[in-house]
């Protein structure tokens, strides 16, 4: 007879993966304390937390920073703010990206604050309104030089002249995105802020209040300091990374994420053996191989293969062959002790060594923000609390 499937889930230990995101919420903490002390004491902070938080996990880092005094969040998408309320958030969120019609009815329903990049959606935005919803804030985005979404000079100040904005909408905040602040030349981003204060006292000699102006993302906030005006966005900073910058600062920032995994099975193979799909990797001498349960599925880049480096024993070793959807090979000749079980660690420290997403993102010729965001669900996360 055969046996019938259980009704209830085995237990959560069963089923967890073996490869583990660990979010260090006191190097969160640690981070913001860092940046508040860097900034004016009348500069607020829109924490950003699109993209799952980094990778971080946006419902968790968010009610965080509310418990740390944080009140503004910033998203990418309606989905991303729907979820933060849907999970008890009741600060601001603003919908930094990109806005279509049918999203509107959801985005005025959670009570999540609009950029609005184009007339066209001021206009649809305004008719879903009812009356007992005006006037409704909105964050207005200029484009001084980015080429992404924002409206021009004509068209920020023709909108703002606008009845839309004499009944059902009111001006809370207005913004542009520095498109080259981490750069080693500052003339680009200069040549903006100058393009948006530009279009700031046109707007106040015609009488136009104008409540909050922001336009520094991480790099701004590091590289420029004149561009920190009324508010910031601080993205990657909060987790523990600066851009690639030219030149050192003074924060003092530590990475909130670790990603660990645990060596899943070892072989010995000889010497002149391929590794892996299509053989991009040969052995040199005798060797042992270490297969580790993480893949590009995971968020691993495939570019890290035969690049890429981790560490286990307290030994930093190579990656070798190519990286799999699911599986990574690693060559532990040098770690002779290396078992089954132990564990790996991919971003993060281990005795005296350490690899950070900056060391990462150059072995896969990418970026820090890359690295975080590109780790997926299959990734458990753990929580270390504040204290």
């Amino acid at each position: 007879m055969t046996a019938s499937l259980s009704l209830f889930p085995p237990p959560v230990s069963s089923y967890l993966s073996p490869t583990t995101a660990i979010i260090h919420l006191h190097a969160l903490a640690h981070n913001l304390s860092a940046l508040r002390t860097f900034l004016a004491p009348r500069c607020e902070i829109l924490a950003v937390v699109k993209a799952d938080g980094y990778g971080h996990g946006s419902i968790v880092i968010a009610k965080t920073l509310a418990q740390l005094g944080i009140t503004k969040f910033g998203v990418a998408t309606i989905q991303e703010g729907v979820a933060l309320r849907e999970a008890g958030l009741t600060g601001s969120i603003i919908v930094l990206g990109a806005t279509f019609s049918w999203q509107l009815p959801d985005l005025i329903h959670y009570q999540l604050t609009p950029v609005i990049s184009d007339a066209d959606t001021a206009h649809q935005f305004a008719k879903e309104l009812s009356p007992d919803q005006t006037p409704y804030p909105v964050h207005i985005k200029v484009d001084t030089g980015m080429r992404r979404l924002g409206l021009s000079p004509d068209a920020l100040t023709s909108l703002l002249d606008s009845p839309l904005f004499q009944g059902s909408l009111v001006l809370e905040s207005l913004m542009t995105h520095l498109a080259d602040a981490d750069s080693v030349d500052p003339a680009f981003t200069h040549y903006q802020l100058d393009q948006f204060q530009s279009m700031v006292d046109q707007l106040r000699l015609k009488g136009i209040m104008i409540p909050s102006l922001h336009a520094a993302n991480t790099a701004g906030i590091v590289a420029h300091p004149q561009s920190h005006l009324d508010m910031v966005r601080p993205g990657l900073l909060l987790y523990g990374y600066q851009p690639v910058l030219p030149f050192a600062t003074a924060l003092d920032l530590k990475p909130v994420l670790s990603l660990v995994t645990k060596l899943a099975q070892t072989k010995s193979v000889g010497a002149g053996e391929p590794l892996s799909y299509n053989g991009i990797f040969r052995t040199a001498r005798p060797s042992q191989i270490g297969i580790l349960p993480i893949g590009y599925a995971h968020g691993y880049h495939r570019r890290l293969s035969n690049q890429g480096k981790v560490l286990i024993g307290n030994t930093r070793v190579p990656i070798v062959g190519r990286i799999c959807m699911d599986m990574t090979l690693i060559d532990i000749t040098d770690v002779p002790n290396a078992k089954v079980g132990d564990e790996v660690v991919l971003l993060g420290t281990q005795g005296k060594e350490s690899i950070s997403a900056t060391d990462i993102a150059q072995w896969q010729d990418s970026i820090p923000y890359e690295v975080l965001c590109s780790i997926g669900p299959r990734v458990n996360r753990k929580y270390e609390p504040l204290s």
